[in-house]
């Protein structure tokens, strides 16, 4: 049974600084596709980022050159250095999970899903 544990929500100023990490128990990630999602106040749930079993990473235009997705199968976690953070990036943030490759950021592949973080802005 996968289960995915995020973590590293909270409140930080505009400009600053938060890593999001998510635990998987249950099977080994090395063959999984991990991706970042997030839901906004009021919006549907979107694609933010992603990390293939080979290292490819994906990434929403928006989140560019501020957010890094990384994963450490050895520690079967996935994390989500944000940096430079605006207001717009307020949501909860999902970590999904997935066996196999080029799942991107469609979240309709992913069947693994945390319980989510809330990361505030302002």
């Amino acid at each position: 049974h996968v289960q995915l544990v995020e973590s590293g929500g909270g409140s930080v100023q505009v400009g600053g600084s938060l890593t999001l990490s998510c635990v998987v128990s249950g099977y080994p990630i090395y063959t999984f596709s991990m991706g970042w999602f997030r839901q906004p106040p009021g919006r549907e749930r979107e694609g933010v980022a992603s990390i293939e079993p080979d290292g490819t990473t994906t990434y929403t235009e928006d989140v560019k050159g501020r957010f890094f997705i990384s994963r450490d199968n050895d520690k079967n976690t996935v994390y989500l250095q944000m940096n430079n953070l605006k207001s717009e990036d307020t949501a909860v943030y999902y970590c999904a999970a997935e066996v196999g490759e080029d799942y991107g950021l469609d979240a309709s592949e992913y069947n693994y899903w945390g319980q989510g973080t809330q990361v505030t802005v302002s």
